[in-house]
């Protein structure tokens, strides 16, 4: 049986390698969040990202790579019995994407389920594509925003996922000429009653700090709703490097509990979920 963990226990729950669009192995990972005293680390390399977004396979994991994946994650976590590994995926939602995310995360001890994509799925488009903002310019923020958040409660109501990650990402412009007109509260408001009535996690994410936003994934808004909604609440810091493993995560432990968070939670090797206060 594990032990519970301590107040605080740095944990990250989201984090790549280079499997998916990190540069990273599992091994130099493992290595950082020893290093950064991390007791927790949760593996969560892209899958079932669009065929039209990645159509070489080149920052996700493809079907092909599962085996050699899952062989990588086992070694590493053999090599570091001191931290406590978890085997996931971060699985993009998309009409029809269902089936597959079912069957390629079979092994997966943690499913995060994100929206980068809006549309259908040969005439969408990427939302967080910093070489490509066409989306952004066709139907101005305020569509965007709206129609992320439409299909951000429709992936939640999916009921394949943990957790979903970085709830706002369609914040990821706001500072370079996108950012809405509209009031977002209304579509606040949405978002975390599809998490309630779904019974979803939802993370709060450090890597908003390191695109150059001024809060978290999400904002205090909306996080403010989650946790009226009493939506738990997971940590990540969505490491695409091995040195921004756990970063700012023991701030965002102490954001979180300004907003009234007393817990977050924590997948445990053994399959189980853990609340641990804060």
């Amino acid at each position: 049986m594990l032990s519970p963990l301590a107040p605080r226990t740095l944990v990250d729950t989201h984090t790549h390698t280079s499997f998916s669009d990190g540069d990273a192995t599992f091994e130099e990972n493992a290595r950082a969040a020893v290093a950064a005293g991390c007791a927790v680390l949760v593996s969560t390399d892209h899958l079932t990202l669009p065929a039209v977004m990645d159509p070489a396979g080149a920052v996700q994991v493809v079907e092909s790579d599962l085996a050699a994946h899952r062989a990588a994650f086992d070694a590493a976590a053999a090599a570091h019995p001191e931290l406590e590994m978890i085997y996931g995926f971060e699985c993009d939602w998309y009409e029809g994407c269902e089936e597959r995310i079912a069957a390629w995360s079979a092994g997966a001890q943690v499913r995060l389920g994100s929206v980068h994509w809006l549309g259908d799925i040969d005439d969408g488009a990427w939302i967080d594509d910093v070489d490509d903002q066409h989306i952004w310019r066709e139907l101005g923020p305020d569509e965007v925003w709206r129609r992320y958040a439409e299909t951000w409660c429709r992936a939640c109501d999916c009921a394949l996922f943990d957790t979903m990650a970085h709830p706002d990402l369609a914040q990821r412009f706001s500072c370079a000429g996108f950012a809405p007109t509209i009031d977002l509260a209304p579509l606040w408001d949405q978002m975390a009653e599809a998490a309630r009535d779904t019974g979803v996690r939802v993370e709060l994410s450090t890597a908003a700090w390191r695109k150059g936003l001024s809060d978290y994934y999400p904002a205090e808004g909306l996080l403010a709703r989650f946790q009226r909604a009493e939506v738990p609440l997971t940590v990540g810091s969505d490491a695409h490097v091995a040195r921004d493993i756990c970063r700012g995560i023991a701030d965002a432990y102490a954001h979180a509990a300004r907003m009234g968070y007393r817990h977050v939670e924590v997948p445990r090797a053994d399959g189980s979920w853990e609340r641990m206060p804060l």
